[in-house]
């Protein structure tokens, strides 16, 4: 019974995702084409299914091959500002609040790549190629994003999540309907363990898209970061008790990780994905960690309570990259368009 209301309001919300995608598909709705190659990574379901981290995979596996791209980002839940420049690949103009989380973070991590923001992605993509000269684009977060034609459309999907129960928005967790997975040319299933865990969901991509690549990659922690940049091996934290802070879309998943480094999960401190932490939290964050030997968190939320002054905190990120399975048949592919 308690269902019923929200598949009640599951209905409208199909046909205004429905309507949306065919007054694209029949012109009503116009699709703005860039004179370059542009590469959308998305999702289609709500929540962290790892896209960040396959557009800084993307961003720097092309760049190593001597392309040049810039990364466009709708910058969700940033705070209104007039400038789309988070960085040009140097320096970065734009704080954690006027980027957005994940654009801030590519931008602090990746060295030679500009990173802008905005709702008009037709808008800043001229801008990067007027300012930059770049060969491509890289769209974050671009699946729904059809105001922009793509090249190529990634599909990311939480191999231990897939499409829940299948049922869209507010009910279920998807943003469109399963047939959707049709615009997608090849699929990323994210946090994979076992191959055989995802016979199932791969079975269910291939009936609804029989054409599309269906890769595999998983998550790998390559060190510690402390409040000033410096680097530390994964090792110094093996036995050692920390607090799990974080304020992302999956919070089991970081402290998997952290186990999986050796680490022993004291506590854990979780506050809602894209959390603007206040000094009120700094203090409970502080509490919490008492008897912790460390607080260890993501690249993403060190970077955002830095503001706050973190320095006396015995604090570390923990530096993940994402790892393809089928890195060189992917590459292949992806460099393809150039």
């Amino acid at each position: 019974m308690t269902l019923f209301p929200l598949y009640l309001l599951s209905v409208p919300y199909r046909w205004a995702v429905q309507t949306r995608i065919l007054f694209y598909t029949i012109g009503l709705l116009r699709t703005k084409r860039l004179p370059c190659p542009v590469i959308s990574v998305g999702n289609i379901t709500v929540g962290g299914t790892g896209k960040t981290p396959l557009v800084m995979l993307l961003a720097r596996g092309l760049r190593e091959g001597g392309i040049t791209i810039a990364i466009l980002s709708r910058g969700y839940k940033r705070k209104q500002s007039s400038d789309s420049l988070v960085s040009d690949g140097e320096s970065l103009f734009l704080s954690p609040d006027e980027a957005g989380d994940e654009p801030y973070l590519m931008a602090s991590v990746l060295k030679g790549v500009p990173v802008l923001v905005g709702q008009e992605r037709f808008t800043t993509g001229r801008v990067a190629l007027q300012r930059f000269g770049v060969s491509g684009l890289l769209l974050d977060d671009g699946y729904q994003h059809l105001q922009l034609h793509r090249d190529l459309n990634i599909l990311l999907i939480d191999s231990n999540v897939g499409f829940g129960e299948d049922h869209l928005l507010p009910r279920g967790i998807l943003r469109e309907p399963l047939s959707h997975l049709q615009r997608a040319d090849l699929f990323v299933l994210t946090k994979v363990g076992e191959p055989k865990a995802c016979l199932s969901l791969e079975r269910k991509l291939h009936e609804i898209h029989p054409r599309a690549q269906v890769f595999h990659s998983h998550y790998e922690p390559i060190g510690l970061i402390s409040p000033k940049g410096e680097s530390e091996d994964l090792q110094t934290l093996r036995g050692r008790k920390v607090l799990a802070l974080s304020g992302i879309a999956n919070p089991d998943y970081f402290s998997f990780l952290l186990k999986r480094c050796g680490m022993e999960i004291g506590k854990e401190s979780i506050f809602p994905d894209h959390h603007f932490y206040t000094k009120r939290d700094l203090t409970c964050i502080e509490e919490s960690s008492k008897g912790m030997d460390r607080i260890v968190t993501t690249e993403k939320d060190m970077l955002k309570l830095q503001r706050l002054g973190i320095g006396h905190l015995p604090m570390r990120a923990l530096r993940i990259e994402m790892k393809i399975w089928q890195e060189k048949e992917f590459f292949k592919r992806i460099i393809s368009l150039f």
